[in-house]
């Protein structure tokens, strides 16, 4: 994208506010994942988990987050996913098994878990600590294949897109305007 995609302002304020402020009507307590060269930016105005670097690839936001709460089942959200909204969110809640690893969305067209629009269990952020361990793969997704998994359709797909690149974000823009 050749910026933050936190700071995009997809609500009329960076996504992650949007998406922070949306979530605090669902959890106990909301967390803004970020990187050390992102807490003088960030910090101080809302409540983070600065990645500590010591898994890889995108588990790094999440594994840090299951780190400091050990304890805790994390509603993960990507900052790049504009469309999501509240009734997604419930919708979320509401389709959440604490008997499995994790809830996730997926598309109905790929079937595919969307690991960053998902509720982790403590027991699957456990066995994903040791998948990482153990495996050539940091993609959390691949993890989730693996893994006992609710998956949950949204009623369109279009709600799982993000914004990975200007064009996308131009399409996403014209999305929210027609809603």
């Amino acid at each position: 994208m050749g910026m933050d995609k936190g700071s995009i302002a997809y609500h009329s304020r960076p996504q992650r506010e949007y998406l922070y402020k949306m979530l605090e009507a669902f959890c106990e307590k909301v967390f803004m994942s970020i990187r050390a060269d992102q807490q003088q930016e960030i910090g101080g105005r809302w409540e983070v988990i600065t990645d500590d670097n010591e898994f890889r690839g995108p588990f790094n936001g999440i594994l840090s987050a299951h780190k400091c709460f050990p304890t805790a089942t994390w509603l993960i959200l990507a900052c790049d996913l504009p469309l999501i909204n509240s009734g997604t969110i419930v919708q979320l809640i509401e389709a959440r098994d604490p008997g499995k690893d994790a809830t996730a969305y997926a598309t109905r067209e790929s079937g595919l878990p969307e690991p960053l629009a998902a509720i982790w269990e403590p027991g699957g952020l456990e066995k994903a600590r040791v998948y990482l361990r153990d495996s050539e793969s940091s993609c959390p997704r691949k993890f989730l294949l693996k893994s006992d998994v609710t998956l949950l359709y949204p009623e369109n797909d279009q709600l799982l897109c993000n914004a990975n690149s200007p064009a996308e974000y131009r399409e996403i823009r014209q999305k929210l305007a027609t809603q």
